[in-house]
């Protein structure tokens, strides 16, 4: 469990779990549990809901239970249940049990068998279109199956068949048996139970009848003893459900379920479906691409488990669905890396330097600090010769108003070296700069000599010492801060939301860089060190945000 990076903040559900604890319901104890479909990687919604659990869990001393609701193994997959585990683990928490849905199969046939023998339970071979039609309407009740009033015996019969494997797929659904008339259309008769022939990754070829799942959460939630079963608001409706099947069985214990807003964040998607669209229809690189807003892709990115527990923290929790600003995500991923990232120098677009008064053979190893606020990361040894690269940018033979770089006939300063100054700008044929001439001040290394100020400062790469690198400038996937709404949701795609850079150069010490090392990649952004696609020597690093918000008047980088 990690440390708390911000305290607490107080919201409805620990008002809830507090009074329960001062009428010592349930024994004065506190089991929450994380329940996903292993049907998709995690994503920046799910993380809300991970932070919740678990945070409650710890808060209480208490238990929090790792479940995997593995009940449509046409959907599911184990390479999506190992991701799961390690986004759970990177977040930083550890579960108190690791369950499944499929663990109880066995003992949520038994309770089928127990809502069939009470009346409350029935064999139904209407079509999936027939019960929605059947189902009615907000406004018009539902009218009864012709099979509602099977007997008893002959319901027992025929889904103890069904789970034999005597009919077709989608022949017959077990349903319960509540109220075709009730104004909450999930108690118009909910299927339980359909017939599915598909492997499951756990059971094999055990079953080809599948539980639901209003049907099977709630009791394995009563089997683990949970006490408060946090969901989303999209299952307040259900939750009526929820208590009826408790209500009905003879199960352990009765948890409560509460509903929190889910977590909607502007520019973003987190639709299983869409995003695995997106995967298989190769709009982005995989479930990790930096782009997109699974965990997997955010720990690409760079992006640090502190810096989303302390977003979750921020927009806290509450009953009122809303939107968050992508900007306050950056500004937890800005805040953390600012404060950690040891600095380093990279030339994005390399402009040649010659300093001619320097010595040819010569190379000095400058102490540049790593963190001018944290001495306690200490300095790091930059190479310095006659060559260095900087900023194409950094450069103009007509500089605009206010321009502090270099120019012809002025001087900057390098970082963490000296002053030079622009004697000559060599051209090619067609009049493009290749190469600049200059001179350097041996008096200038680290300091100002008196009377002489040098407002600009760049940075810089020794050419025979940096190391070639590609660097990929991701930013936001979609162009407009809702595509959920947009009729194609792939209309919306930002073209722009990947630029690769090759032929940058950066620091020789980056080429030790460690997988998930962060840097503050100095006066261009937030990068992260690529291990998966940095091989046979090549080095990419993926930006994880600008040093600034880009996007503050709707205008991208």
């Amino acid at each position: 469990m990690p440390t708390n990076d911000t305290q607490p903040s107080s919201n409805f559900i620990r008002q809830i779990i507090n009074q329960d604890l001062e009428e010592n319901k349930n024994n004065g104890k506190v089991a929450t549990r994380f329940p996903p479909e292993p049907n998709g990687y995690l994503h920046i919604g799910h993380a809300k809901s991970i932070c919740l659990n678990f945070g409650i869990a710890a808060e209480y001393n208490g238990a929090c239970n790792l479940r995997f609701d593995d009940t449509n193994p046409e959907k599911e997959s184990v390479e999506y249940m190992e991701s799961i585990k390690r986004d759970v683990h990177w977040l930083g928490f550890e579960w108190t049990e690791l369950r499944h849905a499929s663990d109880y199969f066995e003992q949520l046939y038994d309770y089928a068998l127990q809502l069939i023998r009470q009346g409350k339970a029935y064999v139904d071979s209407l079509s999936a279109e027939q019960i929605r039609q059947y189902r009615g309407t907000l406004t018009e009740p539902g009218k009864a199956s012709p099979d509602r009033n099977r007997s008893i015996e002959e319901n027992l019969d025929l889904f103890k068949r069904m789970r034999n494997g005597e009919f077709a797929d989608g022949q017959y659904v077990l349903r319960a048996k509540i109220d075709m008339a009730s104004p909450n259309i999930n108690m118009r008769d909910p299927a339980l139970y359909r017939i599915r022939r598909a492997h499951h990754q756990r059971t094999g070829n055990d079953w080809c009848l599948y539980p639901m799942y209003d049907y099977s959460h709630c009791i394995s939630d009563a089997l683990e003893g949970i006490t408060h079963s946090l969901c989303t608001l999209e299952f307040e409706d259900h939750r009526p459900l929820y208590d009826w099947v408790l209500d009905e069985l003879d199960t352990p214990c009765h948890p409560q379920q509460i509903e929190f807003a889910r977590l909607q964040l502007e520019y973003t998607i987190v639709s299983k479906r869409k995003l695995n669209q997106l995967v298989t229809e190769k709009h982005v690189n995989g479930w990790d691409d930096p782009r997109m807003p699974t965990l997997a892709g955010l720990r690409r990115a760079g992006v640090t488990p502190k810096a989303i527990r302390d977003f979750c923290e921020r927009i806290g929790v509450t009953k009122q669905n809303s939107w968050i600003e992508m900007s306050v995500l950056e500004y937890c991923i800005r805040e953390d890396l600012n404060d950690n990232s040891p600095r380093a120098m990279a030339v994005l677009h390399p402009l040649r330097v010659v300093i001619d008064n320097y010595p040819e053979d010569q190379t000095e190893y400058l102490e540049i600090s790593n963190h001018p606020q944290r001495p306690e990361l200490g300095k790091r040894a930059v190479p310095f010769a006659k060559v260095v690269l900087i900023e194409q940018d950094d450069f103009a033979e007509m500089p605009p108003p206010k321009f502090k770089r270099l120019i012809t006939g002025g001087e900057v300063r390098l970082r963490g070296s000296y002053v030079i100054k622009c004697n000559e700008v060599i051209k090619d044929a067609d009049g493009n700069i290749i190469e600049l001439r200059c001179s350097y001040d041996l008096d200038t290394l680290g300091r100002n000599p008196e009377g002489r100020k040098v407002k600009g400062v760049i940075h810089w790469v020794s050419e025979q010492h940096s190391k070639p690198a590609e660097l990929r400038l991701y930013d936001r996937l979609f162009t407009v801060p809702n595509p959920d709404n947009e009729e194609n949701f792939l209309d919306v795609l930002n073209p722009d939301s990947l630029e690769v850079l090759t032929g940058c150069r950066v620091e020789a010490s980056l080429a030790d860089a460690r997988p998930e090392s962060r840097y503050q990649f100095e006066r261009t952004g937030y990068f992260c060190f690529d291990a998966i696609d940095s091989v046979d020597g090549k080095l990419v690093f993926n930006r994880t945000v600008t040093l600034r918000d880009t996007w503050e008047k709707g205008t991208a980088l």
